[in-house]
């Protein structure tokens, strides 16, 4: 008897080292990481804070048309989330627009309208200096990305028809992809696809989405027709990214891919950090700056890593989920997270700049504007911070996710249920 109870306590004392040492590997590996400031890192020049230049001088006798002035989520195909427009607070509003249901993100900026879509597949365009609806199309689709524009028609992905949170049986649900005529709101071609919450980027002839059911989509921009396809492992949430020769998209099972934007053939795949309870998911889109990805995580980190192997450079925890989409700005690396901490990260390194605590969890991506970095929190105020130094500058009881876009004269603040033209004071 005595044999039979010393064998089984060294084999528990054998499981329990077992099981101590898997623990403590795991916990080593979803340590952060701290980068290098020369490794995969590309230091150029970033262009002085100016507006961009003036339009051309109109033809005689004919107006000048205002152009595409916000093209895309994010700004650009990077999804730095910077703008050059001399913008700064404080702010007074002009006009108010409503929406009527939830607006999650953004609109897109051009011809001298707004475009947008409520959380319940209501499509607008909104006169930029007045505030007026030009058009309106109910689509019967639940929302959760902001639309593209380019060459007067405006492009939005659409989810399944409600209930919107609703994800059973969801590999038979159905998401589409539509292009409007940016004058009357005319569909001009329709593409059905899984439900997509991925803000379309209009590049290339092409137009990039990807789906709940894991695919990236490049659709031809003139008709809709699907060019490629390429199958990732899990759910595809946020946009995806362009720099030069790759294509780059994240998933929610904590994989990251960069793609031949021609071909859609994989160039690498990387994952999240592992962890006790496995990896992060990425409902983040990246950022693409210095030759590098930023993309913030469900395990609370911001990670960097290289963009031309996908190799980890570093990781930063937050202490909370990382929703956000990361803002490149200065070498520095913007984000929020739900733990209520707004972080400015050293982008080489990952290194903490500096912090600043809001008033509510993070879930929306930031978006700077003439040194001004500008977040809102899930208790609906929307803060604008000195991107330099974290500085409070001003603040607006609304706001809950992506807060605000800008063109030359206004910014556009972007509520719970309401967009807000604003001047300055």
């Amino acid at each position: 008897m005595k044999r039979v109870v010393a064998a089984v306590v060294a084999l528990l004392l054998v499981v329990g080292g077992i099981g101590a040492g898997y623990v403590l590997q795991k916990r080593r590996a979803a340590e952060d990481v701290r980068g290098s400031s020369t490794e995969e890192f590309v230091v150029t020049e970033e262009p002085a804070d100016e507006p961009p230049p003036p339009p051309p001088p109109p033809k005689p006798g004919k107006p000048a048309a205002p152009g595409i002035v916000w093209p895309t989520y994010g700004y650009d195909a990077e999804r730095q989330r910077v703008a050059a427009f001399s913008l700064r607070p404080p702010f007074r509003r002009v006009w108010t627009f409503k929406a009527r249901q939830l607006l999650e993100f953004p609109p897109a900026i051009a011809y001298g309208r707004l475009y947008f879509s409520n959380n319940s597949g209501v499509m607008f365009a909104v006169n930029a200096k007045t505030g007026k609806r030009a058009w309106k199309r109910p689509i019967g689709r639940c929302v959760a990305a902001s639309p593209a524009v380019n060459d007067h028609t405006v492009f939005q992905a659409f989810l399944n028809r409600p209930p919107c949170n609703s994800d059973r049986n969801a590999g038979r649900l159905e998401g589409e992809v539509i292009a409007f005529a940016t004058g009357f709101g005319k569909i001009r071609w329709r593409t059905r696809l899984g439900p997509t919450e991925s803000s379309p980027l209009v590049a290339n002839g092409l137009v990039y989405v990807g789906d709940w059911r894991g695919r990236v989509y490049a659709l031809d921009e003139e008709t809709g027709r699907v060019r490629w396809t390429f199958q990732g492992e899990g759910r595809v949430k946020g946009a995806v990214s362009l720099s030069g020769t790759r294509l780059y998209a994240a998933t929610y099972e904590g994989y990251l891919y960069a793609l031949d934007p021609a071909t859609g053939k994989l160039i690498w795949r990387t994952k999240s950090q592992d962890r006790l309870g496995g990896r992060g998911q990425f409902y983040s889109t990246p950022a693409l700056a210095y030759g590098r990805v930023y993309i913030g995580s469900t395990d609370g980190k911001v990670y960097s890593f290289g963009a031309t192997t996908g190799k980890l450079i570093w990781s930063h925890g937050t202490g909370g989920f990382v929703y956000s989409s990361p803002a490149t700005w200065r070498k520095k690396v913007y984000a929020g997270s739900y733990s209520g901490r707004f972080v400015a990260l050293d982008a080489a390194t990952g290194d903490t700049v500096w912090s600043f605590r809001a008033n509510g969890e993070i879930s929306g991506s930031p978006t700077v504007i003439d040194s001004v970095v500008y977040f809102a929190t899930l208790k609906e105020r929307t803060y604008a911070l000195d991107a330099r130094n974290g500085k409070l500058l001003w603040t607006y009881e609304d706001g809950k996710y992506t807060p605000v876009v800008a063109d030359r004269d206004r910014l556009y603040l972007v509520g719970l249920a309401r967009v807000y033209g604003m001047v300055e004071r």
